[in-house]
């Protein structure tokens, strides 16, 4: 599969990699300053995961740049003529919506409780709606998706086999990858300890979207 993030991961890796030898810095040490995990700060290093906003800023802050010189995505202004604080235009971001309940009554997807709004950049969008899932518990560990991650869900009521997808089952939304067999849905954690789910096609089980990107946070 190919990832279409891999361009903006790799400028991203490049610019902390010449700040850090600008500055100085190991690794060990911008962690310290930053308050991102080493581990956290490898994975951007390495390309495997895609910074999220949050982060980009606590980056900046420890470096002492614009968080456009991080991520390039970014496009930031002067606030208030502080030259220490900037924020974002607002064409470049949206907010989504952190949904903490969902229901589904007649196929329709309601929020029931929103916890809060993440600025999103826009190009991380691509059509559609979207909104943000917690990760709860560990059945998704071996892709790399830990409990309290932010999950950016695009609606849609389909998915291709074997993609993650937000699932609503048993009154809650759950993230699992799906499996289309026999006209049944096979929801599979990616966690041994925990059995598949099969559903047949006539049950309430409904896919509310698929994943685009896990966002990590601390």
């Amino acid at each position: 599969m190919i990832d279409r993030d891999m361009p903006l991961k790799k400028k991203i890796s490049e610019n902390i990699k010449k700040f850090m030898k600008e500055q100085g810095l190991t690794q060990i040490r911008l962690s310290e300053k930053s308050g991102i995990s080493k581990s956290t700060l490898s994975d951007y290093i390495n390309c495997r995961t895609l910074i999220n906003p949050g982060n980009v800023e606590k980056l900046s802050n420890a470096l002492n740049v614009q968080k456009s010189d991080i991520d390039p995505s970014f496009r930031s202004s002067m606030v208030n003529e502080e030259p220490e604080e900037y924020k974002v235009k607002s064409q470049q971001f949206k907010q989504i919506p952190i949904v903490g309940a969902i229901s589904c009554g007649n196929g329709v997807i309601a929020y029931e409780e929103i916890e809060g709004y993440e600025d999103t950049p826009k190009s991380w969008l691509n059509g559609g709606e979207y909104f943000y899932l917690k990760a709860k518990g560990d059945s998704m560990i071996n892709a790399r998706i830990q409990d309290g991650d932010l999950l950016l869900i695009r609606i849609q009521n389909e998915v291709e086999n074997g993609e993650i997808a937000a699932v609503y089952i048993d009154g809650e939304a759950v993230l699992k990858r799906v499996h289309i067999s026999d006209g049944s849905l096979v929801l599979q954690s990616e966690n041994s300890k925990y059995p598949p789910i099969v559903v047949g096609k006539n049950s309430n089980v409904k896919i509310l979207g698929k994943l685009k990107r896990t966002v990590i946070t601390f």
